[in-house]
């Protein structure tokens, strides 16, 4: 990974960006399986570097980039979910040809901070996505019933939602529960109930649901996803979450997976940290098992 080469086009050339993005070969979100598998890297922006114990293992980003185009060259894997500054350095190395690429819009949220459920959107616009050839945007919603600024991200993230569907665009909607710990940690709720409230409050926002998919965690006891998933016809897609450092941990994500991608609104994975920096370390393994279990 040649990040002085990078750096030299950024500084001499940004215009290579654009000129990058509106070359790039597109093809449709669903391939012939009828089921995504994407690569999500949008953590970084959050300030959220950190993989299991390992505090800023995402913080390298050379390591990080070849990390994402070991993963994206592996058959069965669609695309990526990342902020603008990784999807210009995809850009700039052809990584993105033919694959489905997603921004991430809001990323305010800054892990740890005070003002953490301000989820401001900070990220892609519609307009950017619609600009740059994109094919879908994502943003996250936590809802914490005892903070009434949950109430401006619930009105952004439905405007946002119009204003993907004004442009055609899928906007993956990735609902939360969420509350505060006595240590003034946020902690998401994935109990049934929870997870079951955040896809009713997700799926009636905005003027139409035709562009949203739902970006959804197995709940705690992945026995309960059946009827969870019946709150919504809306499509659906599993997310990978913190699941361990251990290679049992890893196991055990993938029997959840599997048993919720038989569900019928379910139609795929968006995982990051857990494929891209598995517990054995090996990033092949990791996602070719993930994309065997679609």
């Amino acid at each position: 990974m040649d990040v002085s080469a990078l750096a030299r086009t950024r500084t001499h050339h940004p215009e290579a960006i654009a000129e990058a993005a509106a070359r790039r070969p597109r093809r449709p979100l669903l391939g012939d399986s009828g089921r995504l598998m994407i690569v999500a890297a949008d953590h970084p922006a959050r300030g959220a570097l950190g993989v299991g114990g390992r505090k800023l293992a995402m913080a390298n980003r050379a390591d990080l980039l070849q990390r994402l185009c070991l993963a994206l060259s592996r058959p069965g894997v669609d695309g990526v979910l990342a902020t603008a500054d990784i999807l210009d350095d995809l850009l700039l190395l052809g990584a993105l040809d033919n694959k489905i690429v997603m921004g991430s819009m809001n990323r305010g949220g800054i892990q740890g901070a005070a003002f953490e459920l301000d989820d401001r959107f900070t990220g892609h616009r519609p307009e950017d996505i619609e600009r740059f050839g994109f094919d879908a945007g994502k943003l996250l919603l936590r809802i914490d019933y005892s903070d009434p600024g949950s109430l401006t991200t619930l009105e952004s993230t439905a405007r946002a939602i119009d204003a993907m569907a004004e442009r055609r665009l899928p906007v993956f909607v990735e609902p939360f529960i969420s509350r505060r710990t006595p240590e003034g940690r946020l902690k998401n709720d994935l109990s049934a109930e929870a997870v079951t409230r955040s896809i009713a409050i997700a799926s009636g926002l905005g003027g139409t649901s035709a562009y949203t998919w739902l970006k959804v965690p197995v709940t705690e006891h992945p026995d309960d996803m059946a009827e969870v998933m019946a709150t919504s016809t809306l499509p659906a897609v599993l997310l990978g979450g913190e699941i361990g450092g251990t290679p049992a941990d890893q196991e055990a994500a993938y029997e959840k997976w599997r048993g919720a991608l038989r569900l019928p609104t379910v139609q795929g994975l968006v995982v990051g940290r857990s494929l891209l920096y598995p517990a054995d370390g090996d990033v092949t393994a990791a996602v070719d098992t993930a994309v065997g279990l679609l």
